[in-house]
């Protein structure tokens, strides 16, 4: 019997052991639907949903336990392997990483984890930032907010500190996610009045954004186009993470005032 080749200079026989027994498992699942193969898989990727998890948890607050985070990226992971194609060409964990995102902030929208006081807080900036560009046909300042809210420029920061929680995932989803949910809602079923047609949002938002403030313009670019940290982000414009978060939020909560003004949220 002929040995089997070695494997390449400096790589390690039991790498390539488990890379067979990977690329083994996609065939028997790809080919016979075959439900060991597919609990194998699971098993083998499951750090990748605990990563995707742990990503979105840093963002939310302690209440939210990080069990249900996996558990609904559990979800995504599964439908993922269900649709993948290895033929294709792409990387598993590439095609993976957005469903299971989404699967994610899907089931934080189910679980209604937002308090209505942080709502609230949120819909009082945003009807403040609309009043104020009315008036003064201006990007109101933090100070210009913080007056006319009748708050400190302190408890200014502290409300976007806690509204910040409201505006994880896409940029399409972090916007719609301010809005109050209907009843049945919350039972897992979008009300019809809640719905806003993919397309409609997007280009409304397209237009909205070209019109936002160059800072505001650049963080959102930076933070949902390039995948920039917020860290990261501090560092291009030269001040702290909590500052870079301050303006994050303010922008998504422009841009959730001008889609209400037009009747979209």
């Amino acid at each position: 019997m002929t040995p089997p080749p070695p494997p390449p200079a400096g790589q390690r026989p039991g790498l390539v052991d488990a890379a067979a027994e990977l690329d083994e498992q996609w065939r028997r699942w790809t080919r016979r639907r075959a439900t060991s193969a597919r609990d194998h898989l699971i098993v083998h990727y499951s750090p990748l949903v605990k990563f995707v998890a742990g990503r979105i948890g840093a963002g939310l607050p302690r209440s939210v336990d990080p069990a249900d985070l996996v558990g609904y990226g559990v979800f995504g992971l599964i439908d993922a392997i269900e649709r993948y194609e290895p033929g294709r060409g792409a990387k598993f964990e590439t095609f993976a990483a957005p469903r299971i995102r989404g699967a994610i902030y899907d089931g934080l929208r189910a679980l209604d984890w937002v308090p209505r006081s942080v709502r609230s807080r949120a819909r009082r900036i945003e009807e403040a930032i609309s009043e104020l560009e009315r008036r003064d046909g201006a990007e109101p300042s933090d100070a210009d907010l913080a007056s006319h809210l009748g708050i400190s420029e302190d408890e200014l920061a502290a409300w976007l500190a806690a509204v910040a929680t409201t505006t994880i995932g896409p940029l399409d989803r972090a916007v719609a996610a301010g809005h109050e949910p209907e009843a049945n809602e919350r039972d897992g079923v979008r009300a019809p009045t809640s719905i806003v047609e993919e397309d409609e949002m997007r280009t409304a938002m397209r237009h909205a954004i070209r019109d936002l403030p160059e800072r505001e313009r650049l963080v959102l670019g930076l933070y949902y186009d390039e995948n920039f940290t917020l860290a990261e982000i501090g560092e291009v414009l030269g001040v702290t993470e909590s500052r870079v978060s301050q303006i994050h939020t303010r922008s998504v909560l422009h841009l959730r005032s001008r889609l209400r003004a037009a009747e979209l949220l």
